[in-house]
């Protein structure tokens, strides 16, 4: 018996021994193949930073040059600018057939720009919100956000609804021109005050800071997306979590920089317009190049959890101007539900996940 046991004892020594080494090789291999992804995580989100902001200071200045409001330079220029990253990933992901990537990375990155980046922005500076915000902009994004869930209800993008959600683009921003340009008090007084540039100067400052930023936001998502693979997230989760947040960083780099700055019109103008672009043209373009097949989690958990999101924004905004019509603002209580309501989606994905 004893024999027995001092034999059991070598072998289970020996076994935990060996266990114990191989863990530690398999270990040092994954350091160091999370060595590159790490580094690149740091270095692109250091371009963002940067990037953001010459590219807000640039944009500002144009607008002021032009005489277009900050507005209208939010809605367009900076929207698609920051949306860019959203775009060329579900392009990517489409013509590769990564389908639930590309719809993932769309739906994904409206909760991280609303729960996220709008939530982390009035954490450092309260944001004033007009009636206008509530009966133009918002209005728009709640008719955007239901025309998604009825291309989406039936767990299948096709082409004809994709093509139809490109072709919206096109009015959306001439009537957001038109308006906008049509209401010389909407201008945003910070602009008066922006630094004076010439420009030539605000041109390059807007190219440069642009160009810093997609390049920041492509290293950080390449980075990001490599992590997740190498610990075995789902393509799905990966669009939802380590893509749509990288991608977001470009509108949480612009918006957090915007407000520090008092270009407050730029900080809510981009959410809303890079909201409106990721259903438009990230979901859309996907779904016109490869019509795209989708797990039932897609709608019932994640195109609700945004449109969800999407009503607490508008009600958070209606509350600010109940109580204070004439100087309404979100304030950091506002942002601090906004990213409790992101954590319990995580929350909600990660539940749903392990379950499945």
């Amino acid at each position: 018996m004893l024999n027995f046991l001092l034999t059991s004892w070598i072998a289970h020594y020996t076994i935990l021994n060996l266990l114990n080494k191989q863990c530690k090789k398999h270990t040092g291999q994954l350091m160091m193949t999370l060595f590159l992804p790490l580094g690149a995580l740091i270095l692109g989100m250091l371009g963002l930073v940067w990037g953001a902001d010459r590219f807000v200071s640039g944009s500002s200045s144009i607008a002021r040059s032009i005489g277009v409001s900050s507005l209208v330079i939010g809605l367009t220029i900076v929207s698609i600018g920051t949306s860019a990253p959203e775009i060329i990933v579900s392009l990517n992901a489409a013509l590769r057939e990564s389908t639930e990537l590309a719809v993932g990375n769309a739906l994904g990155s409206n909760l991280a720009n609303m729960g996220l980046v709008l939530g982390a922005t009035l954490l450092i500076a309260s944001i004033p919100v007009k009636k206008d915000l509530l009966r133009e902009e918002g209005l728009i994004l709640l008719i955007v956000t239901g025309l998604a869930g009825l291309c989406l209800y039936n767990n299948y993008l096709g082409r004809f609804e994709s093509i139809f959600l490109i072709f919206l683009t096109a009015p959306l921003l001439i009537f957001a021109i038109k308006y906008y340009r049509s209401k010389p008090n909407k201008t945003d007084k910070s602009i008066d005050n922006a630094e004076t540039i010439s420009k030539k100067q605000a041109f390059f400052s807007f190219i440069i800071g642009l160009a810093v930023l997609l390049g920041g936001a492509e290293l950080t998502v390449w980075s990001a997306k490599s992590i997740a693979i190498s610990m075995g997230i789902s393509e799905l989760v990966i669009g939802l979590t380590i893509v749509a947040i990288g991608t977001s960083l470009p509108e949480l780099a612009a918006s957090v920089v915007s407000a520090l700055r008092g270009h407050h019109d730029i900080a809510v103008g981009n959410i809303i317009g890079s909201n409106l672009f990721n259903i438009l043209l990230v979901m859309g373009a996907a779904g016109a190049i490869s019509p795209i097949e989708l797990s039932a989690f897609v709608f019932s958990r994640d195109y609700i959890a945004m449109a969800l999101m999407t009503l607490l924004v508008l009600a958070l905004i209606v509350l600010a101007l109940r109580s204070r019509p004439d100087d309404a603002q979100l304030s950091r209580k506002a942002g601090i539900i906004l990213l409790s309501a992101y954590v319990l989606y995580y929350i909600v994905l990660w539940l749903s996940s392990k379950g499945a």
